[in-house]
């Protein structure tokens, strides 16, 4: 199953509170919890487990069905960065929200390369339809 970007986020905060702990880290470079803040990252995860629930029962579904559940993830994350000052989710965060995305789905046993192909797209391009972030 695949990683969501929330558990390395909240990976990096801790470690990094560890090393300002331990005195290793200077607090000037200290940056982690200010871009992840605790609202961010449950409005992130709410998002991604309604987008797991989606896909658990999408079985034998055909493209329009595989589509309209990555057409309603990618709207509801443009959301939560919205709230966010339209700043959330920088060119790390997108790429791992992609990524999830597309592994997640290939988790179910959908290839996307073959889907994707199918509708003209890239295999990374899945999202672009709806993705303001």
């Amino acid at each position: 199953m695949a990683e969501r970007p929330t558990t390395y986020w909240r990976e990096g905060i801790a470690k990094e509170a560890e090393e300002l702990a331990a005195g290793t880290l200077d607090p000037e470079c200290a940056c982690m919890a200010g871009l992840f803040p605790k609202e961010l990252l449950t409005s992130t995860d709410a998002v991604l487990g309604t987008f797991e629930r989606e896909l658990a029962g999408l079985g034998e579904a055909d493209d329009a069905q595989i589509f309209g559940v990555v057409e309603r993830v990618v709207p509801a994350l443009n959301a939560v960065n919205a709230a966010h000052n339209e700043s959330t989710y920088e060119t790390d965060e997108r790429e791992q929200l992609c990524d999830f995305i597309d592994q997640s789905l290939t988790d179910h046993g959908i290839d996307i390369v073959a889907l994707a192909a199918w509708h003209g797209l890239g295999r990374y391009q899945i999202t672009d339809k709806w993705r303001k972030w």
